[in-house]
């Protein structure tokens, strides 16, 4: 309790002698013609699915925590024929940061499941993130890391788990880095050193690549019958002698 409470103290001291209290809890930014007073909401909230005169489409408006007003919104339609006539969402956007202006937005195919989303995670008025999904999981994210509207970061998802990424370091639209995942963990990353598109020098984890090696040696030792055989990780060790187990001692 006592040293909780001294690093406690030490925490505040070091934001004291940077220039005073702690600072202030921040907030989301305000899309340009939003208000962060909803009784000033805009008529227009820029409204990203394509729903407006078209009286074969329902649209459903509900408010989401925190908001006094509507600031989600679904379009349904009405798809097959005969028995297997439905109504099935198309369309869904929210107003995230509750400033009037809807930000995000998610469009379905004819059995419910996402497709794709775009959405404004800045709140400067313009898409900076778009997902890609199939089968309901994303596979492909493209993110806009500078601000120009266009994908600077690329992102690619097998079996719902990251596979590789694509980055384009110096904004010229171009990938000039390339990541490559296995199980969720970076494993080789590639880089474009002269800027013609293609990689020149492939920096690998070699702790990753340690224990593939000692797996495949595990492996071929079993298929040849020689499982006593020592391992790629053991062979080093083999003639280290082993610590001595300590007696306990008794009280």
């Amino acid at each position: 309790m006592r040293r909780a409470a001294l690093v406690g103290l030490g925490l505040l001291g070091v934001v004291l002698a940077c220039g005073g209290s702690a600072p202030p809890p921040v907030e989301a930014k305000t899309a340009p013609g939003g208000s962060k007073d909803q009784a000033k909401w805009p008529s227009d909230d820029h409204s990203m699915c394509d729903w407006r005169n078209k009286p074969e489409l329902e649209v459903s408006e509900t408010a989401g925590p925190g908001a006094i007003r509507p600031n989600i919104r679904r379009v349904y339609k009405m798809l097959g024929e005969g028995e297997n006539r439905h109504r099935t969402l198309i369309c869904r956007e929210v107003d995230t940061n509750l400033d009037g202006i809807k930000d995000t937005v998610r469009t379905f195919n004819a059995k419910g499941e996402a497709q794709h989303e775009e959405s404004d995670e800045n709140y400067d008025g313009r898409v900076d993130h778009w997902r890609s999904f199939a089968g309901g999981s994303m596979v492909e994210e493209e993110i806009d890391t500078v601000g120009d509207g266009k994908p600077h970061e690329w992102k690619y998802y097998l079996n719902g788990s990251l596979s590789r990424i694509k980055r384009d370091k110096n904004g010229d639209g171009k990938p000039d880095v390339w990541e490559i995942y296995t199980k969720g963990r970076l494993e080789r990353m590639g880089i474009d050193e002269t800027g013609d598109g293609h990689v020149d020098r492939w920096d690998r984890d070699q702790i990753l690549q340690h224990e593939e090696e000692a797996e495949e040696a595990k492996k071929e030792a079993a298929a040849h019958g020689d499982a006593g055989a020592p391992s790629a990780t053991t062979s080093a060790d083999a003639g280290a002698p082993k610590p001595k187990a300590k007696r306990k001692e008794s009280r």
